[in-house]
């Protein structure tokens, strides 16, 4: 298989067959909590696929060419959270000069994309899994497009519910939202057979 095929396989899988929240759990708070709006969702759902995909690139880049030749490997964790931070910081300054409203919406869940674990867990997936380059770049970018899809949907079925149906007292908030979770999860692994790559 040529590099530009299995790194295509890899984004595709990241998005639809791996999704990192819907089978790795990875995100699951600010996914829950941000979930209420669709207006919110998308502004979240960018600010992480730029981040993830940003991170993941300057990640791959400091463990093969900083940590694995000095034989510092056992930093990878505290290197790759610094890379995290700073580009949030950069997310949240730039969303706060062009939109006062979507920086207000995200509020707090802004700038806990710094420990948002999906991002983290994506530059950990692609160092054990030993991603070259371009794969790391498609695995990036497609685990944060996966995990913007679903915080999406989900914003649009919450909305819907909203509306239009009556949820029992019970499952009201975040139990109907883990009911609804568990099925997004389910849709997913439909696509488990079209292409697996690991």
């Amino acid at each position: 298989m040529t590099e530009g095929l299995f790194a295509f396989g890899v984004f595709f899988a990241a998005i639809f067959t791996n999704n990192i929240l819907l089978t790795n759990y990875l995100g699951m708070c600010s996914f829950l909590a941000v979930s209420k709006e669709i207006k919110t969702s998308v502004g979240l759902g960018m600010a992480v696929i730029f981040v993830m995909t940003c991170t993941s690139v300057i990640n791959w880049l400091i463990y093969y060419y900083v940590l694995v030749p000095y034989d510092i490997v056992y930093l990878r964790f505290i290197a790759f959270i610094i890379v995290i931070a700073a580009f949030v910081q950069l997310v949240e300054m730039v969303i706060e000069r062009l939109s006062d409203a979507l920086y207000a919406a995200l509020g707090i869940f802004l700038p806990l994309i710094t420990v948002n674990c999906a991002i983290l867990g994506a530059s950990l997936f692609m160092v054990i899994r030993e991603y070259t380059f371009l794969s790391g770049l498609a695995f990036g970018a497609g685990s944060g497009i996966g995990w913007a899809i679903a915080i999406i949907a989900m914003a649009g079925i919450r909305a819907k519910l909203n509306i239009r149906s009556k949820v029992p007292f019970g499952l009201t908030g975040a139990g109907i939202t883990l009911v609804i979770a568990g099925i997004m999860a389910l849709a997913f692994m439909g696509f488990a057979g079209m292409i697996t790559i690991t």
